[in-house]
């Protein structure tokens, strides 16, 4: 083997780690999304009274689908951070509030407890930005990723209220 195919290795093999992290993120973010597909909209949602600020139901997937790329982003951005052990309080952050994300399709569509997943999205909201101040310290631009994560549930709060008040 030659010098200049070893330093070609030397340089690939760092890119295809963080490419690999980069897809572990990104793969973990759409896994929460596919459990929260396990619990769908069903009969009874469609019979329950909708406010009148509820988004036609065709809006949550495109919307989702954007937000769990940025969170997959933003989560990767802070791995790549220096100091691994520094960071490990905000990782631990972005799993909380991955699986308050995934909990709460189950506890409103599978379980069809409105009031229940009104104090879990409270929860989800807090633990969202928590992450978002931790993340801060090590990436603003991951913390920027976040923010749009945020005022989506600030809204989907909203309209989990109104479901609640409503039915």
């Amino acid at each position: 083997m030659n010098a200049v195919s070893t330093e070609n290795n030397k340089s690939i093999t760092p890119n295809l780690r963080r490419f690999g992290s980069l897809m572990f993120f990104i793969v973990l973010c759409f896994a929460v999304a596919a459990t929260g597909a396990l619990f769908s909209p069903d009969d009874w949602y469609a019979s329950l009274t909708r406010p009148g600020y509820a988004p036609p139901n065709w809006v949550f997937g495109p919307v989702w689908t954007v937000l769990y790329l940025m969170m997959g982003f933003s989560g990767w951005l802070v791995w790549q951070s220096p100091g691994p052990a520094a960071r490990r309080l905000a990782m631990i952050a972005f799993g909380v509030q991955l699986l308050l994300n995934a909990a709460w399709s189950a506890i409103f569509f599978g379980l069809h407890q409105p009031g229940w997943a009104l104090v879990e999205i409270c929860m989800l909201w807090t633990a969202i930005l928590t992450t978002i101040l931790l993340f801060r310290r090590y990436s603003t631009v991951a913390a920027a990723l976040l923010t749009p994560y945020l005022a989506w549930v600030s809204y989907a709060t909203v309209l989990n209220y109104g479901f609640w008040s409503l039915n």
